[in-house]
């Protein structure tokens, strides 16, 4: 019994110090690029799904993706003007998503395929153990352009935009 208070302390404590440290990012503030900035107004924040094809939508609610997810992965589809997607390949693709099912030890692999080619890559539930957690915070890390972590998954930018990493 006493063990289960601990434990429930100790992932209240974590939890409450990831939400302290995120909070100056909320609706954007403190979010100083103008790309970051409109992915959070136009992509996070919204609820309904844009106009344009749904097919990504349809394919990451076939998966077991949360609706709300699975609008703002639609969302940034359209908004960042990609054509075309890949669940857990990384050619031929714009948006590379690796599922939750994806094993944490092939996500490395996916990170270089998405960056030779030029795709984001969309690691879902990058919180769901302690080892996909920490392979997650080595790739944003090492990663040469923008990151975001939205805690639901980490969206890894391929391309020009400068090295950045933000938790939202």
């Amino acid at each position: 019994m006493k063990l289960a208070v601990r434990y429930r302390f100790r992932r209240n404590a974590e939890r409450l110090r990831s939400h302290l440290a995120r909070a100056r990012f909320f609706r954007g503030h403190g979010v100083h690029s103008p790309f970051v900035y409109a992915i959070v107004r136009q992509v996070f924040m919204k609820t309904e799904l844009r106009e344009g094809d749904r097919s990504l939508y349809a394919a990451l609610r076939e998966r077991g993706v949360n609706e709300r997810r699975a609008v703002q992965l639609q969302n940034l589809f359209i908004h960042c003007g990609y054509n075309r997607f890949g669940m857990n390949r990384a050619t031929e693709a714009d948006l590379c998503i690796a599922t939750a099912d994806t094993p944490t030890d092939r996500l490395p692999q996916l990170a270089e395929a998405a960056r030779r080619e030029g795709a984001t890559l969309c690691i879902m539930e990058p919180y769901a153990d302690v080892e996909r957690r920490n392979c997650c915070r080595r790739l944003a890390a090492e990663h040469p352009s923008t990151s975001i972590d939205n805690r639901g998954y980490l969206l890894l930018f391929n391309g020009t935009l400068p090295k950045q990493h933000f938790k939202l």
